[in-house]
């Protein structure tokens, strides 16, 4: 079977359709009551090169079944209408598909960050290990 529609088209189609925001027009923004950053990438990324501090992770493969109200594995942090989630991944290109995914399923509160984790990283913009991400999250439960 040959591929009639490589990776590069898809991303190029969804940064097409999506809204993208700069690694320094989120680091503006971090904080705000009305954002929520959302790191897509595996767990096994969030340990080995930390996250954005107060983010929430929601890693690529279970992204729509935690947004939709009707999976059982829904998460209620993405029924939160007053936020705009901002998606990032490493570079760019999962995040960018997975915002057009949830722009498919009705999304229009959501964006991602140009380059991802390793803009945001090589910007000097602020990190948090895994350990204390985790801590952060238990703290709240």
């Amino acid at each position: 079977m040959a591929i009639t529609k490589g990776i590069d088209v898809l991303v190029a189609q969804a940064m097409a359709e999506v809204k993208t925001y700069s690694v320094a027009e989120v680091k503006a923004r971090l904080g705000a009551a009305d954002l929520q950053i959302v790191d897509i990438r595996d767990v096994r990324e969030l340990e080995r090169e930390g996250t954005v501090p107060g983010c929430f992770n929601a890693p690529r493969g279970m992204l729509e079944f935690w947004v939709d109200p009707a999976s059982p594995y829904y998460k209620p942090v993405f029924g939160d209408e007053s936020k705009e989630f901002v998606l990032f991944c490493g570079a760019g290109w999962r995040s960018a598909l997975a915002t057009k995914a949830l722009q498919d399923m009705g999304m229009t509160n959501v964006a991602h960050i140009d380059g991802g984790f390793t803009a945001w990283a090589q910007q000097g913009a602020p990190v948090e290990t895994y350990e204390q991400h985790k801590a952060r999250r238990h703290s709240k439960a």
